[in-house]
């Protein structure tokens, strides 16, 4: 793999962290469900945009639809939309690191799902550390202090658990494009959203030029062009080295929060986060076989 695609990874990985200082900045002037029917809107817009230059068809059969439509909800409608529902209550930073929950909640879904694959003992042990990593961070909260609600913070798990279901969806749809598919699915999610959004918040007034500023940045970039380039990343450097984004995204997130937000970070959330990230080498496996192999356990 050559430099340009660990830069490909590094800014996807800075990139999609940054979403939830953005979220920040929009739930100054917009409601939460408002703010989940934007990106997700956008999104699509992107995509079909880009199709639309490609001249790529984006039919498919009818009997994909309800698929699309399901995955399009638990990958992009639901999560997308508890994060901003959640910052309400937990700072951006709390909201990156425990977005790093994904692979996690992957192994631990996949573990149960009709054929899917089953957890083996290092994976289990790094599910364990994932979810011991969030009750640290959870301590400040329970004893009252630190600005993030407790529930909150556990409640925000919801959404890497929607990515964990939404990866064994996928498999079912292995043979369509991904682009195609991510059209689709954004449009779904939108359409899904829309009416909720509409009946809790009213339709939105944007006044503010940095409303306007974040919600084509979130849409645009960090959704359709960033799953786009996403896909493209994987077919090159394979599934596996692209999910090293996992790694890089929460200290984007914690880094915008603390610097730009003033959110305060303490011993706690670095220490879950630590956790966490050990969880993730556990998982991903290679660190461990690079560990056995220097002292002699693996061939």
């Amino acid at each position: 793999m050559t430099k340009r695609h660990w830069l490909v990874i590094f800014v996807l990985g800075i990139g999609w962290g940054s979403s939830f200082f953005f979220n920040e900045i929009l739930l100054r002037e917009l409601g939460p469900i408002t703010v989940g029917l934007g990106r997700v809107g956008m999104g699509a817009v992107g995509c079909w945009l880009w199709l639309s230059v490609r001249r790529v068809s984006a039919a498919v059969p009818r009997a994909a639809l309800a698929q699309l439509a399901l995955f399009g909800t638990v990958q992009y409608a639901v999560p997308l939309t508890i994060y901003p529902v959640m910052q309400q209550f937990i700072t951006s930073s709390a909201a990156g690191i425990v977005n790093a929950m994904t692979p996690i909640m992957v192994v631990l879904v996949s573990h149960v799902w009709p054929q899917g694959e089953r957890a083996t003992p290092l994976k289990s042990a790094g599910v364990v550390l994932g979810f011991a990593g969030i009750a640290v961070m959870a301590i400040p909260a329970m004893r009252g202090q630190g600005p993030s609600n407790p529930w909150a913070l556990l409640g925000t798990i919801s959404a890497p658990l929607c990515y964990g279901i939404a990866v064994n969806l996928l498999r079912r749809m292995d043979a369509m494009d991904r682009t195609v598919l991510t059209a689709w699915s954004l449009s779904f999610g939108a359409l899904i959203i829309a009416p909720l959004a509409i009946w809790a918040e009213g339709v939105p007034v944007i006044t503010r030029p940095e409303t306007w500023g974040a919600l084509l940045f979130i849409g645009f970039v960090l959704t359709s062009a960033s799953f786009i380039v996403m896909f493209w990343l994987i077919r090159i450097v394979g599934g596996t080295t692209a999910s090293t984004i996992t790694f890089i995204a929460p200290v984007s997130a914690v880094f915008l929060g603390v610097v730009i937000l003033n959110e305060e970070i303490g011993a706690f959330h670095i220490a879950g986060m630590a956790l966490i990230f050990a969880g993730l080498l556990f998982i991903d496996g290679r660190a461990m076989r690079v560990f056995g192999r220097r002292v002699g356990h693996v061939p």
